[in-house]
């Protein structure tokens, strides 16, 4: 099993290239077929993931540019893994829905290629290796905004490659200059990160190295004021685009924040946390109340998703067990809510070409099955009790208690004000009579469509029943997370806020 991991990374790039050898109308069963498979693989690497364990698992090294520590190395902690599984469950559902027409071999093979970036940018534990994979993911998504979007799909293109590209270049600067301090610290060259987690910085070179790494994570968030592109993208990008962006591109740079901000610059993630802290909140309450203004139901969604990710930058920046957990828990959450919820738009988009939400009512009438999918998708997004979307808002909201109680009340108005537009909209598109000659003649879901969203629908209960599957090894590895960053403080009041924000009970 030492290769597993490898092979999830490089099997779709290897299937997408035997792709082209695929007939044009065999392409979607052979694209479900690999999805399947990729899966797989991923559920059997967490069946001997030792959830025990906090560290690496199923570590692989092998030399690249040996002469400046560059090297290729993959590994998981029970943060990535699971990750990485719902990284590969999307694109498969993603797969199963697909009702694209337009030159539908070369989208799958996109699609694959695409995935094979994705658990790259999860899997890496070289920071070079790292970056190449998520600027790699740039290409394929915007080649999807802009072949398969809408008809300002090429404005909207290439506004996602140059906010995100000129963010990551800042971040390269910073990836640069890391590996330059540890080669004076050590007099070797190294970029494994597993290497640079044992130096400790000065606090000052602290803050301008997260600055350079935040600069590069906030504007993939996106997180405010750097989120004007996610929108125009999510409205002209193909629903199998939106549902990738929102599922797994928005959540690299959480991961980011997690896997090297946190324990690389410790004191510098505790100086910043209030202004983090603010700005979550700002992207909470203002995209919130953009969301409501909304009269198309996929920018509605866009707005929501930005809102959602506000919740996930506090429970990252709770800096305590529960409030991280929680950010994953809901990072995989928000993943499954928010592409069910882009997959039903794209139900409805399919049959009446139209997103605008005036466009419809009274669909309850004639697609009862759809209305109640949508229902309990739209009460996960809310954060309903007993389904995914509470389990990762509660933790995250209740780790940053422990910080400051009034900034996590304010956070917690996100369930409310989510309630208000989301539940406004499903009035408008589902209740009353149905009016609209167009619309009677809409069918209910069946088929691919009803697999994918069932399948969601599913997850979406048994994880918000269940949890513990998840949140055992998560809190395992976070746990360990924690510890290292009060290790690698250099001031003493940032290890006794550490200690603090992690003991039981709650922290003035």
């Amino acid at each position: 099993m030492e290769n597993i991991l490898s092979m999830l990374i490089f099997f779709p790039a290897a299937a997408a290239v035997v792709g082209f050898l695929i007939h044009k109308d065999s392409m979607r069963q052979f694209g479900v077929v690999v999805t399947v498979v990729e899966f797989v693989l991923a559920l059997l690497m967490w069946y001997y993931f030792d959830t025990n364990v906090a560290g690496m698992q199923f570590v692989q090294t092998l030399p690249l540019i040996s002469s400046y520590g560059i090297n290729y190395i993959v590994g998981v902690d029970g943060v990535s893994i699971f990750l990485i599984i719902m990284i590969t469950f999307m694109t498969m559902i993603a797969i199963i829905g697909l009702t694209e027409k337009k030159d539908v071999k070369n989208l799958i093979i996109t699609m694959l290629f695409l995935e094979m970036t994705m658990v790259g940018v999860f899997s890496s534990l070289d920071v070079v290796l790292f970056y190449i994979f998520w600027e790699l993911t740039l290409i394929p998504m915007f080649y999807i905004i802009g072949f398969w979007g809408a008809e300002k799909r090429f404005y909207a293109a290439i506004k996602f490659f140059l906010y995100t590209f000129i963010g990551s270049l800042i971040m390269l600067i910073g990836i640069l200059y890391f590996g330059y301090v540890y080669n004076q610290t050590t007099g070797v060259w190294s970029f494994s990160l597993l290497d640079w987690n044992s130096v400790v910085l000065p606090f000052d070179l602290q803050l301008w190295l997260f600055i350079a790494f935040f600069l590069g994570f906030a504007v993939k968030v996106p997180m405010f004021p750097f989120h004007t592109w996610l929108p125009i993208a999510h409205g002209q990008a193909p629903t199998i685009g939106s549902i990738i962006l929102a599922a797994v591109l928005l959540k690299m740079e959480t991961y980011g924040f997690i896997r090297f901000s946190l324990p690389l610059f410790p004191d510098a993630s505790v100086y910043f946390v209030g202004f983090m802290a603010t700005l979550g909140l700002i992207a909470i309450i203002y995209t919130a109340m953009l969301a409501y203004a909304q009269e198309d139901m996929k920018q509605m969604i866009a707005y929501s998703s930005i809102s959602h990710m506000g919740v996930i930058t506090l429970g990252v920046f709770a800096l305590n067990v529960e409030g991280i957990s929680g950010a994953v828990y809901l990072m995989i959450g928000h993943a499954i809510v928010s592409g069910a919820l882009f997959m039903c738009v794209g139900v409805l988009y399919d049959r009446r070409h139209t997103k605008m939400i005036k466009d419809f009512g009274g669909l309850a009438h004639n697609m009862p099955v759809f209305a109640v999918v949508y229902i309990v998708v739209l009460m996960a997004s809310i954060g309903l009790p007993l389904t995914i979307g509470f389990i990762g808002e509660f933790l995250s909201l209740l780790g940053f208690f422990k910080y400051s109680p009034i900034m996590a009340f304010i956070g917690a108005l996100t369930i409310v004000l989510s309630a208000i537009y989301m539940l406004a909209m499903y009035k408008k598109v589902f209740f009353g009579k149905l009016v609209k000659e167009e619309n009677k003649s809409m069918k209910d879901i069946f088929g691919r469509e009803l697999v994918a969203l069932g399948s969601l629908v599913v997850l979406i209960i048994a994880l918000g029943i269940y949890p513990k599957v998840i949140l055992d090894p998560l809190n395992t590895s976070v746990t360990h997370l924690t510890k290292v960053m009060e290790i690698k403080a250099v001031n003493e009041d940032t290890k006794e806020k550490l200690r603090a924000l992690n003991s039981i009970g709650e922290v003035k």
